[in-house]
């Protein structure tokens, strides 16, 4: 580290370089006293002077050394809204950034022999799902993401990182909330763009009124949006639909689908592609017609149509509307879908030893109880889907303890611009002894 304390104020600047990057993309660099700082918008290799103040915070006064991965930020919104941290950072070094993380993770897990990662990032303006916050600020709408650290709303009147479909609608969006009488204060906006059109959930503080509805009704033709969904901001219950003037679909592999309001979507089209890609190429060469592949967290089916083209498949998902979604698109398929928490109810370890492969995509916290089963029936692949590098090391410190090797790393960049990751990374262990005929789903 290069250091000084600037000569006309010692007590209050000082000099810095930054040494690497946190985990929320934040510059981090070394005091005097061993401690660290995190610096927003700073790269490593930057010399940078920062100012303490009353409190005893530092805080960035000026960069003196710009790294060469420092470029400028294609938005004009960068660094009062929060949705992305490192849009001074080129977009290469960025990919890089990510894909180191995910190998430190699973490093940390005690692979210290990792395969050359895949690597994969999206381009801009193709984000297909937003989730957008609305404040009332007199007689206009607030309608975007809140700012860094703050409950304020930023209006986004421009991203670089959102589908223009979705972008081009925002104004729209704004006119009819303003006239909406169960938005008092707050809400907030779901926006899923299947390829049936924009799909809509809407979260208010206060009840929809007659007139709400027939407004929201108006202005779902007017866009040709098929369906606006309702719920109330204080209430965990199913939303309810008021607007729907067509089907919703969405295609996984051969199958379609009709999501639920607000259902979980990859990020991108092309990063969707990507991670089934990545899943099925991290699967055993060979499958047979008899063998029998678990999907756990299965969500709508992004995975379980694309792995039912290589083998059958029991497909497990917690959350009920999406379980219901999959297990409606099954009919004439390879697919067998059930609803169960696996963070209850997980599926066992003798179960698991029995099929051809495991393939898992856990939510942001990770596998938990499922994943000690997992451990314990030591299937002979597993295909492991991240979207957490602390989750992934955690979880994958119990396929390493098992006795698993790592077979293949895809990273994937669908989150432009912030500090989070998708990663699927294969897993096999070679003394597996299993029975793979006849699988059953008595005893899971």
């Amino acid at each position: 580290m290069t250091q000084s304390t600037a000569a006309h104020d010692e007590s209050t600047t000082l000099d810095v370089s930054i040494r690497s990057l946190g985990a929320q993309g934040d510059g981090v660099a070394s005091l005097p006293d061993g401690s660290a700082v995190h610096v927003p918008y700073t790269l490593p290799g930057e010399l940078v002077r920062l100012t303490q103040d009353k409190g005893g915070r530092w805080t960035l006064k000026e960069i003196l050394t710009h790294s060469p991965d420092r470029v400028a930020p294609p938005c004009s919104l960068f660094g009062n809204c929060g949705g992305c941290t490192l849009q001074h950072m080129a977009l290469p070094a960025l990919l890089a950034w990510k894909s180191e993380r995910v190998n430190a993770a699973l490093k940390k897990a005690g692979f210290q022999t990792l395969p050359t990662a895949e690597q994969h990032q999206v381009k801009s303006h193709s984000r297909r799902r937003a989730d957008l916050a609305i404040r009332r600020n007199g007689k206009d709408i607030l309608l975007g993401l809140h700012a860094r650290s703050s409950h304020a709303v930023v209006d986004l009147t421009e991203c670089s990182v959102l589908h223009p479909t979705v972008v081009s609608a925002l104004p729209a969006f704004r006119q009819v909330l303003r006239s909406l009488e169960g938005l008092r204060q707050a809400g907030d906006l779901h926006i899923n763009l299947l390829e049936s059109g924009m799909d809509v959930l809407l979260a208010t503080d206060g009840p929809l009124s007659t007139g709400d509805r027939t407004r929201l009704a108006a202005f779902a033709d007017s866009l040709s949006i098929p369906r606006i969904s309702w719920r109330s901001v204080s209430s965990n219950a199913e939303p309810e639909n008021v607007a729907q003037r067509g089907s919703v679909r969405h295609s996984f592999g051969s199958a379609t689908v009709a999501p639920p309001a607000g259902a979980f979507l990859q990020a991108t089209a092309e990063s969707e592609a990507w991670i089934q890609e990545s899943v099925i190429a991290a699967l055993p060469k060979k499958l047979g017609k008899r063998d029998t592949l678990i999907e756990l967290y299965a969500g709508c089916g992004t995975l379980s149509f694309p792995l039912a083209s290589r083998a059958r498949v029991l497909a497990y998902e917690g959350h009920a509307a999406a379980a219901s979604c999959l297990q409606a698109a099954t009919g004439g398929t390879r697919v067998t879908a059930e609803c169960r928490d696996l963070n209850r109810r997980p599926i066992m370890g003798k179960t698991l030893n029995t099929a051809a492969g495991v393939v898992l995509d856990p939510p942001h916290a990770g596998a938990k109880l499922q994943m000690t089963q997992i451990a314990a029936g030591k299937p002979k692949s597993v295909v492991y889907v991240s979207c957490n590098p602390a989750a992934l090391a955690k979880d994958a410190t119990a396929l390493f303890s098992a006795g698993y090797s790592l077979s293949s790393i895809s990273v994937i960049d669908q989150f432009l611009w912030s500090a989070e990751v998708e990663a699927v990374c294969g897993f096999t262990h070679e003394s597996s002894r299993r029975s793979r005929s006849g699988l059953s789903r008595s005893g899971c």
